[in-house]
């Protein structure tokens, strides 16, 4: 038995069982023995778009430069990108914007990472680069900034609520018969405010208002702009999609705590939302496929397939797979924040 789990069981028996949203915050972020403290699994237990091809970072990198560019090319600005994983994405960011005279010479990097893990690989990739780490984006200092995030959403721990007659109860993490790990649900609960309920489940993931807050206060203060991909539906909100991956394959969210990532489906209506709570323009969500496409990403592919022509397979499968409907095209969404009376930035 690991020791993330006998601690976890420890709990329930002198506390009584624990909420959901409480229980994926130790698997993933327990210090000792969390998911991102120990064992970051990209290409393992999963694969990130930024892994699978350069060609997303680029194209990402391209539309940061413009967006620079229609901040007024400020001397120095903030390039703030919210759970890094590898490097890999900033690492093509900086290749291709920096095409854009003055633009890396403006930028400070500013990686938000939780992870002691990830904080080290991160360094050694952009070894050649002046980093500082983040524990949130609150504490990076004020300025003009461009804030980043690929798959940072998904990883927040959520509250999960089911229907029970007229009423709800939160889901929680207890004991079986048998004293195994189980879900089950907690006494009766209100969901919590601005939550629209479509269906007999709900997830919220509390931390999202938080960010939200946090981003606007920001662009109040400094001119900005911030760019989230990541999946879940764009028309209504998740029901119950909290779902770990171990080994690139699907386990059960019990099975193995701490050595599987977490991760449920963001809530795109509710943080369009916030956002729109909060003073922000919002624009998209909209699917992956056409966010990429309309940024040039299969001319990109036959610049570089015209390069490396022996790659060309792989170059061609690379971009399907962040493009096609039936694999990250659809399922993916980008959605960007601009303060009001900006225009849509590109790609939207």
């Amino acid at each position: 038995m690991s020791g993330l789990r006998s601690r976890i069981e420890e709990a329930i028996r002198i506390n009584g069982p624990m909420p959901v949203s409480l229980y994926m915050l130790m698997c993933l972020h327990d210090p000792r023995d969390g998911y991102y403290a120990t064992r970051p699994g990209f290409n393992e237990d999963f694969t990130t778009a930024p892994e699978t091809s350069q060609i997303f970072g680029e194209l990402v990198g391209l539309w940061t430069a413009h967006e620079w560019l229609r901040l007024g090319s400020p001397e120095k600005f903030w390039l703030i990108e919210l759970g890094p994983g590898r490097g890999a994405m900033m690492v093509d960011i900086l290749r291709a914007a920096g095409s854009v005279k003055g633009f890396n010479a403006a930028a400070q990097i500013a990686l938000v990472e939780a992870s002691p893990a990830l904080r080290h690989e991160q360094s050694n990739v952009l070894f050649d680069q002046d980093i500082l780490h983040f524990d949130e984006l609150e504490s990076v200092p004020p300025g003009p900034s461009i804030v980043l995030a690929n798959e940072f959403l998904d990883c927040f721990a959520i509250r999960q609520f089911m229907r029970d007659g007229n009423g709800w109860r939160e889901r929680q993490v207890g004991f079986d018969r048998d004293g195994n790990l189980a879900f089950g649900a907690g006494p009766p609960a209100d969901l919590p405010d601005a939550v629209i309920p479509v269906g007999d489940h709900v997830e919220v993931a509390p931390a999202l208002e938080t960010l939200i807050t946090s981003l606007a206060r920001r662009f109040r203060q400094n001119p900005g702009r911030a760019l989230f991909l990541d999946y879940g539906p764009d028309d209504r909100s998740p029901d119950e999609t909290l779902r770990a991956y171990k080994a690139g394959e699907q386990v059960h969210p019990l099975a193995h705590p701490g050595a599987s990532d977490l991760t449920a489906d963001v809530d795109f209506p509710r943080l369009r939302r916030i956002c729109e709570s909060e003073g922000l323009a919002v624009h998209g969500p909209i699917q992956q496929r056409y966010f990429l496409t309309r940024l040039g990403a299969c001319e990109r592919a036959e610049a570089l397939i015209n390069a490396n022509p022996q790659r060309a397979d792989e170059i061609r499968e690379a971009v399907e797979k962040l493009v096609s409907p039936d694999q990250m095209g659809a399922r993916f969404k980008a959605i960007a924040m601009t303060p009001h009376g900006v225009d849509a930035p590109p790609g939207f």
